[in-house]
C-alpha cells in the first residue's frame, strides 16, 4: 500500500483530463475509498448515532463523490475539505428528512432477536458511551457538529475553519470551550449519580 501522504498527493492530482468523460476511474475511486472511507463513516455515526442510517449515508457519500468528482477543483478547496463538505450536506439532509417522516430504528428489532448482552456487558457499554452521548446532547449543534468534525472525522482545525467558514483561532475557541463543557456536565452527572 502507498503511504499516506502520497496517497494524498496522487489524490489530489488527478486532473479532469485524467478523467473519462467526466468519469473518475474505478483505481481512483478505490484510492479515494481507502483513504477515507473510515473518516467518513466514523463522522457520520457520531452524528446520527445509529450503525444502519450511517451505513446508507456514507454509500450516498460515496456516490456522490463519484458522481461530482468532475467538479472538484484543487484550487477552490483541498479534497478533504471538498468531500467533508459533502458528507456534512448529506448529514443535514439526513436530519430534514427525518424530521419529515416517521422513523423506526432496525436497532429496535435487532435488539428483540438477538440475543441480550450479560449485565456485565451492558454496564460497561452504556457507562462508556450513554453518558457521553447525554453530555454531547446538551451541547449546542454547532458545538456537536465542530466536535464531530475534529474528532470523529479527524480534521485540522484549518480544515473545519475552512468548511464552515468561520476562523480558525474560533474553531480552536469552540473545541478548547466545548470540552470544557462535556467535562463538567460529566462531572456534574457523576455526582448526581453517587
Amino acid at each position: 500500500m502507498l503511504e499516506s501522504a502520497q496517497l494524498n498527493k496522487e489524490i489530489y492530482q488527478m486532473r479532469k483530463d485524467e478523467l473519462r468523460g467526466g468519469v473518475i476511474s474505478a483505481e481512483q475511486f478505490t484510492q479515494i475509498y481507502e483513504e477515507y472511507f473510515d473518516r467518513v463513516y466514523k463522522y457520520i455515526y457520531y452524528r446520527v448515532q445509529n450503525q444502519y442510517e450511517a451505513e446508507d449515508i456514507c454509500s450516498q457519500v460515496f456516490e456522490a463523490v463519484i458522481s461530482k468528482y468532475d467538479h472538484f477543483s484543487e484550487e477552490k478547496a483541498k479534497f478533504d475539505v471538498w468531500l467533508f463538505a459533502i458528507v456534512r450536506n448529506a448529514v443535514t439532509d439526513y436530519f430534514r428528512r427525518k424530521k419529515k417522516r416517521f422513523h423506526f430504528s432496525l436497532d429496535s428489532i435487532t435488539d428483540l432477536i438477538l440475543p441480550k448482552p450479560s449485565p456485565e456487558e451492558l454496564a460497561i457499554r452504556d457507562d462508556a458511551h450513554q453518558a457521553l452521548f447525554h453530555a454531547l446532547a446538551k451541547l449546542r449543534d454547532k458545538e456537536r457538529n465542530i466536535l464531530a468534525l475534529k474528532f470523529a472525522a479527524s480534521l485540522k482545525n484549518a480544515e473545519i475553519a475552512e468548511l464552515i467558514g468561520v476562523s480558525e483561532s474560533n474553531i480552536g475557541v469552540v473545541v478548547y470551550r466545548s470540552l470544557k463543557k462535556l467535562q463538567k456536565i460529566l462531572e456534574t452527572g457523576r455526582f448526581k449519580d453517587e
